[in-house]
């Protein structure tokens, strides 16, 4: 048993902190930005506490987690006014399970160092499904001893973890995830809509080619939905243009050519115009089936 302090409630943040408490039976206190939230979560679990700050929160924990929306958010919680780097006492360690940029992450890590505790990069896959199921994929940047005295409660949430490499490489890993997961949805939708058009069976074409070569995780639990048209099933369109726009950001840096990620992007960006801000990655496929209809 430690104690624990879990920084955001979000989507991902609300169950992944359940799973930490019911899991590990952790002391847990939480901290969300609207303190409704945090309170809300405290009564749901019937334990834990929730904090005024974020500084409030980490104060004396063990292990301090947090996942909020984007560098900004990471970094008003962790170097801010009442930002939780204030108060992590020395030795701890500092999970952050936020999709950021890698350069954030460096400098965190550089910035809880100079504090006498450990950071590490942790972005993680899997979605909403994933968080509520205890079954998230953990891309982890940081140094070795701190993974291992962090990885058991890490583990209450996750199915697969790996330490990556160094500081950053976490949140590169996650940019891989991203970059081949906005491939595959494309050429679903692609290949979904040619069905489609063809007048071809699509249960019985999707159950044969599922088991070959072109078979995937979105294949699998994605290409019904599709083709019924709905798109409420997980990681939003504005979430993903959020993490293309950091894998870009990357490879312009790094001299790496992503012509597929820009483009993917793009229509990512039409899908926000018809109205698919909240839909799922997945409504890829209606922007091609409106684009049919003109």
């Amino acid at each position: 048993m430690a104690k624990v302090a879990w920084i955001g409630l979000g989507v991902m943040g609300y169950p992944m902190a359940g799973h930490i408490l019911k899991k590990g039976d952790h002391d847990l206190t939480v901290y969300n930005r609207t303190a409704a939230k945090a309170h809300a979560w405290v009564a749901q679990h019937g334990k834990g506490r929730a904090a005024a700050s974020p500084a409030e929160a980490a104060k004396d924990a063990d292990f301090v987690f947090c996942c909020v929306g984007n560098d900004n958010d990471l970094r008003s919680v962790t170097l801010g006014a009442d930002g939780a780097f204030a108060t992590v006492k020395k030795g701890a360690v500092f999970i952050d399970n936020t999709t950021a940029s890698a350069n954030i992450a460096r400098e965190l890590h550089a910035a809880a160092k100079v504090k006498g505790f450990d950071f590490l990069d942790a972005p993680v896959s899997g979605g909403q499904a994933g968080a509520e199921n205890g079954a998230l994929t953990v891309m982890i940047g940081g140094e070795a001893a701190a993974f291992e005295r962090a990885k058991p409660v890490i583990a209450h949430y996750a199915r697969m973890m790996n330490l990556i490499g160094a500081p950053g490489a976490g949140q590169l890993a996650k940019m891989v995830n991203q970059i081949c997961i906005a491939g595959i949805v494309q050429g679903l939708a692609e290949g979904l809509h040619l069905a489609q058009k063809s007048g071809l069976d699509i249960p019985k074409v999707m159950e044969t080619i599922s088991k070959g070569a072109a078979q995937s995780w979105q294949m699998e639990n994605r290409w019904q939905t599709m083709a019924d048209g709905k798109f409420d099933f997980g990681f939003a369109v504005d979430w993903m243009r959020k993490d293309l726009g950091i894998c870009l950001d990357e490879a312009r840096g790094a001299g790496a050519s992503l012509p597929m990620t820009a483009l993917v992007d793009q229509f990512y960006s039409e899908v926000q115009r018809m109205g698919g801000k909240r839909w799922d990655t997945s409504s890829l496929i209606a922007r091609l089936n409106k684009a049919d209809q003109k």
